[in-house]
């Protein structure tokens, strides 16, 4: 009896085997399939069940990666912050370098970041409102926010630095007019503009103003 009935057929699907993914890869798979989701279906939708059911994988996989729904919304948050700093970065190797040059990069790659992801990103922060692990991941991206455009605008200052409340000043500004542009309240061109001259007149006030 012939064997070459129980050997798969080398031209048949079945016989090539599965690919499988690196943990990195199958990673940024799982992001990329939340952020489809989330644009699609709105936050609300976003589980890590329905999550393995977008992404074509078992629920074991998702919980491997993410742990729980706040893991999930949280690295996304930190995805959308590495790609905002990589966005400025490319933006600030390719402008000039004077202060208005360095104002309107940091406005406008905040802003067009925002609205690159939509309804997206502010569904994540107001999902992850009130936990513990958002209110970390946020400080620390604030943390990196502020210390990067320190160093970005602080040799226009007259006194080379810049106060602390004015970088908070900064960050708050270039999320109340990011979110208002997302939501259509204004246009882009107008928060882009708005948040610029707001950081050229932080900047051109530098230090002053400190209390001794």
């Amino acid at each position: 009896m012939s064997s070459q009935s129980d050997s798969p057929d080398p031209a048949s699907p079945d016989a090539a085997p599965r690919k499988r993914l690196s943990r990195d890869a199958r990673y940024r798979q799982l992001l990329e399939a939340s952020w489809r989701l989330i644009g699609e279906e709105g936050t609300e939708a976003l589980s890590l069940g329905r999550l393995a059911e977008e992404a074509g994988v078992t629920k074991p996989v998702v919980y491997d990666h993410f742990g729980t729904r706040a893991g999930l919304l949280a690295a996304l948050y930190r995805d959308f912050d590495a790609r905002q700093t990589a966005r400025m970065d490319a933006a600030l190797r390719e402008g000039t370098a004077d202060l208005e040059a360095r104002a309107g990069v940091i406005a406008r790659c905040y802003v067009e970041c925002v609205l690159s992801q939509g309804r997206e990103i502010p569904g994540v922060v107001a999902a992850l409102a009130g936990s513990p692990e958002m209110e970390r991941i946020k400080r620390e991206y604030q943390a990196a926010f502020m210390a990067k455009c320190h160093d970005l605008l602080a040799p226009f200052a007259p006194d080379r630095r810049l106060p602390a409340a004015g970088l908070w000043a900064l960050l708050g500004a270039a999320e109340s007019l990011s979110y208002a542009a997302a939501a259509a309240a204004i246009d882009a061109a107008q928060a882009i503009r708005a948040l610029t001259d707001l950081i050229v007149g932080i900047v051109e006030r530098g230090g002053r103003g400190d209390a001794a």
